[in-house]
């Protein structure tokens, strides 16, 4: 328990010191929130644009941390020989994935925080109640490790260099073809019903409902979001290489 800890705290410390990653996880979702929601540049199914936009952000602080960041940061230890250093100590492998699962979810807290206060000031006022938070919750620990699970296996198989651009290019196909700035009923039809499967999509979908309109996910968001949850990460592990 104490080498967990002691990895976890260290996990978070490189996270807010790389400036490159508060860059990805801050300010980009906080400049998209405020930029979207005063700019009229994609359509918006509610009468104040944040009231869409926020529940979107947050999806995409999500992406951005539990695939993106999670999975640059770990291609390049993995590059350099840190991972397999690591996993010959008594930390052990369940320990150490299990720090990197917990550092990602204490800077998704963070930013969920800070994207909210945002979006608060900005005119935002979320549906849902405790209820509605309750769900939330689950909805993006779900989304977290689907989406972990996919920065993992790209981490754990490609190069550090290709990984790199990868993640950046997977990053924005997702942020333009799941829904979370630009509504799904806006998208092709084709595309809209892909981007509702994919793990970014069905949690910026669930959020939405929650959020924006009070609902509960569909059983196609849970599905979605369950089969993601329990599938990337199980093929990551099995295609994981420490060196």
């Amino acid at each position: 328990m104490k080498a967990w800890l002691a990895q976890t705290r260290a996990e978070v410390r490189m996270t807010i010191r790389r400036g490159e990653t508060l860059l990805l996880t801050i300010a980009i979702p906080v400049l998209l929130l405020v930029f979207f929601s005063l700019a009229r540049v994609t359509a918006s199914p509610t009468a104040h644009r944040v009231d869409f936009i926020a529940p979107g952000i947050i999806a995409l602080s999500v992406l951005s941390t539990a695939m993106v960041a999670l999975s640059i940061a770990t291609g390049f230890e993995r590059s350099f020989g840190v991972l397999r250093r690591l996993y010959v100590t008594p930390l052990g492998r369940r320990s150490l994935i299990g720090a990197k699962i917990a550092g990602v979810l204490v800077t998704e807290a963070i930013q969920v925080v800070v994207v909210a206060a945002v979006a608060v000031a900005l005119g935002w006022r979320p549906h849902g109640g405790a209820h509605g938070t309750l769900l939330v919750i689950l909805v993006i620990l779900l989304g977290s490790m689907g989406l972990a699970g996919i920065g993992l296996g790209l981490a754990g198989w490609l190069r550090a260099e290709v990984n790199l651009a990868a993640s950046n290019g997977l990053y924005l196909v997702l942020l333009l073809l799941s829904g979370i700035v630009v509504p799904v009923t806006s998208l092709p039809s084709v595309v809209g019903r892909i981007a509702v499967v994919l793990p970014s999509g069905s949690l910026a979908e669930a959020l939405h409902r929650i959020l924006g309109l009070g609902l509960n996910p569909t059983g196609g968001d849970w599905v979605s979001l369950l089969v993601w949850a329990l599938g990337a990460p199980l093929l990551a592990a099995r295609t994981f290489r420490f060196d």
